[in-house]
């Protein structure tokens, strides 16, 4: 990962990527394709993921978008950062975040990476079973433990209780273990799933942890006083999901019956940088086939577009030349792999080749896990607003 990125300043106040211009004038001054990351949407979503948990500390999690400029722009917010490999530590010590505002959450780990986030600072991690909590046992005047639970989940776009966590019915003999070794256990954490469709399901975790907490007080081992209640948070894919004020009511409900001694954290990812990345590319040529006239973009599923096939999530794709007659059309990648197609389906004018295609909802795994296959070149991000009410840049 580059923590060093190539800065240009441009200027963010003519760019709006709603307009045929904003994309003509990118693609201009840059080339296609392009990721366009616009930091004052970063902004806005983490804005209005406090406002529908108030008193709830999130911690971005870094792997959708692991990119300064957000780093950057959500700690001039106020945020904490959730940290899973030592890729990320190095980020965020690149940019400047203090140590104490980090939680490596990853439950499988080597004793390597543990010793680096201690280097870095960051001393509270999560275990999700005993292999795990024994590696402490070096480190243990040193690091705290959150014990992450397992609630599954098969109403959401991927179930991460599958992978991690151990049963709720467990939880109290996990961390008995760790007290019986001199290691210090602080609280509970759980994820119900990436773009969970509803609060309930953080609702009934929350419930759940709750009793957990009560057991373990009750057990005479020290009292827990932090619960994390890890990230899925849904964005507006399609029209279907909840607004996040709407869809956080339950779990607003939920944390007022805890007990007041706990704090409460969480970890946006998706949620933060989904809306906040446009992708641009260009038509390098085109065909028809059966009916439909083929598109071939500079972009698509080993680049910027990776997503469709792992992630399920929903781009909005249209063109910039805008026409009332449409015709069916498919639009597919660049290389010679048949499985690279973005769409087979989509309704667009009559394009000429460099004519640029728009896409947004592009900011969670997508760059992040483009590729170089068939050594076409990934797109390069472009960043504006930056800095709020100042100059945008442009790195790679």
């Amino acid at each position: 990962m580059s923590i060093n990125p190539i800065v240009t300043p441009i200027h963010a106040q003519s760019l709006s990527f709603n307009h045929v211009d904003s994309a003509e004038v990118l693609v201009a001054q840059y080339g296609a394709p392009l990721m366009v990351l616009d930091c004052d949407v970063v902004r806005q979503q983490y804005r209005a993921l406090q406002q529908a948990l108030p008193n709830v500390d999130l911690h971005y999690a870094l792997k959708p978008l692991p990119h300064p400029a957000v780093v950057s722009a959500l700690l001039a917010e106020g945020a904490y950062f959730d940290l899973a490999t030592n890729g990320e530590v190095d980020l965020v010590n690149s940019v400047g975040v203090p140590s104490d505002r980090t939680i490596q959450t990853h439950p499988i780990k080597r004793v390597s990476d543990i010793q680096y986030a201690l280097e870095y600072g960051c001393c509270v991690f999560v275990v999700d079973n005993i292999n795990e909590i024994d590696k402490f046992v070096a480190f243990k005047d040193d690091v705290e433990l959150l014990v992450r639970v397992s609630f599954p989940n098969a109403d959401v776009l991927a179930d991460l209780s599958k992978k991690f966590g151990c049963k709720p019915e467990h939880a109290v003999a996990l961390i008995n273990h760790a007290h019986n070794l001199g290691i210090r256990v602080k609280g509970l954490s759980f994820h119900v799933g990436s773009q969970t469709r509803s609060g309930d399901k953080y609702a009934t975790a929350i419930s759940r942890c709750a009793d957990i907490i009560e057991q373990v007080t009750e057990a005479g081992l020290p009292a827990l006083n932090t619960l994390d209640i890890g990230g899925g948070f849904p964005v507006q894919y399609t029209a279907d999901v909840l607004p996040i004020n709407i869809f956080c009511a339950p779990i607003r409900d939920a944390l007022a019956q805890l007990p007041d001694t706990v704090r409460v954290i969480a970890e946006p990812g998706r949620f933060i940088v989904a809306p906040a990345v446009t992708n641009i590319a260009s038509v390098m040529g085109q065909a028809e086939r059966n009916g439909k006239t083929w598109y071939y973009l500079d972009d698509g599923i080993y680049g910027s577009f990776s997503g469709l096939m792992f992630d399920e999530a929903k781009y909005q794709t249209t063109s910039v030349k805008q026409s009332d007659e449409l015709f069916p059309a498919v639009l597919a990648g660049p290389t010679c792999d048949s499985i690279d197609v973005i769409s087979e389906n989509i309704m667009l004018p009559k394009l000429n080749n460099g004519d640029l295609i728009v896409s947004t909802m592009m900011g969670a795994y997508c760059s992040c896990t483009a590729t170089d296959f068939n050594f076409f070149k990934r797109a390069e991000m472009v960043v504006v607003n930056e800095h709020a009410f100042s100059e945008s840049a442009v790195s790679a």
